[in-house]
C-alpha cells in the first residue's frame, strides 16, 4: 500500500523489456463501499479481488508466458493478507476454501520482491497520490496492514524472495537506487535475501 510497487514494476518492465501486469484494483466496485462500511462489504470486496486476480492470471497463462518475461506489481498469494485482516471467522473459512481451489491453478513466479517502508513514509506517499477513498485511512490501519504484510512474507516459502527496505530510497528520482536494486535482483538465488540500501544521496 503506497510503497511504490507499481512504479518499480514499470521501471523493471522497461529495464528487462518485459510485459507489465498491474493489480486490478480500480475495477473493484466494492472497494469504495468497503472503506465506507468495512464490516458489511469486506467479504464481497475480497472475493471480487480474488476472482479478478485469478481471471487475470489465467489469461496470462494462455498467452506467450514462456516466450516473454512478465513483471506484475502484485503476487496472487498476498490476497490472503487482507482476507485475514478484514473477514470474520466464518467468512475467512469460506474464503480460504475458494482461495485454495484457485491458487492450485496459478503458476508461481520465479521471484517475488517485497517492498517494505516505515509507516510515516507510507502515510506521506498515500497523501501524495490522493485517491479519494483512501483519505479515510488512518495511521492505525496503515500500521496494521504493513505489519500483516511483514508477517506474511516472514513465512513466505513459495518462491525466492527479495525483501527491500524502501524508506530511504527513491527508485524514480535516483537512478543509482534503481541500478543497485537491479544488481540485487540479478544476484538472487534460492531462498530469502534482504536488501537494506544506504539511502539516496
Amino acid at each position: 500500500m503506497a510503497v511504490g510497487k507499481s512504479t518499480l514494476a514499470e521501471s523493471l518492465a522497461e529495464e528487462y523489456g518485459a510485459r507489465l501486469v498491474y493489480e486490478p484494483v480500480e475495477d473493484n466496485p466494492f472497494l469504495p463501499r468497503f472503506y465506507e462500511d468495512p464490516e458489511r462489504y469486506a467479504f464481497t470486496a475480497q472475493v471480487s479481488f480474488l476472482m479478478e486476480r485469478y481471471r487475470q492470471q489465467q489469461e496470462l497463462m494462455q498467452m506467450d508466458l514462456f516466450q516473454r518475461a512478465t513483471i506484475a506489481d502484485y503476487v496472487f498469494a498476498k490476497d490472503k493478507i487482507f482476507a485475514e485482516l478484514t473477514l470474520s471467522r466464518d467468512e475467512l473459512q469460506l474464503y480460504e476454501r475458494i482461495y485454495s481451489l484457485l491458487d492450485s491453478r496459478i503458476k508461481k513466479p520465479d521471484l517475488v520482491v517485497f517492498l517494505d517502508a516505515k509507516t510515516e513514509v507510507l502515510l506521506r506517499r498515500l497523501k501524495r497520490r490522493s485517491r479519494p477513498y483512501e483519505k479515510r485511512l488512518g495511521r492505525d490501519y496503515i500500521e496494521k496492514v504493513a505489519e500483516a504484510y511483514r508477517r506474511f512474507f516472514h513465512g513466505y516459502t513459495d518462491t525466492p524472495l527479495l525483501v527491500v527496505n524502501t524508506s530511504d530510497i527513491d527508485f524514480v528520482e535516483n537512478g543509482g537506487d534503481f541500478a543497485d536494486l537491479v544488481r540485487e535482483i540479478g544476484s538472487m538465488g534460492q531462498g530469502v535475501q534482504h536488501y537494506v540500501p544506504l539511502g539516496s544521496s
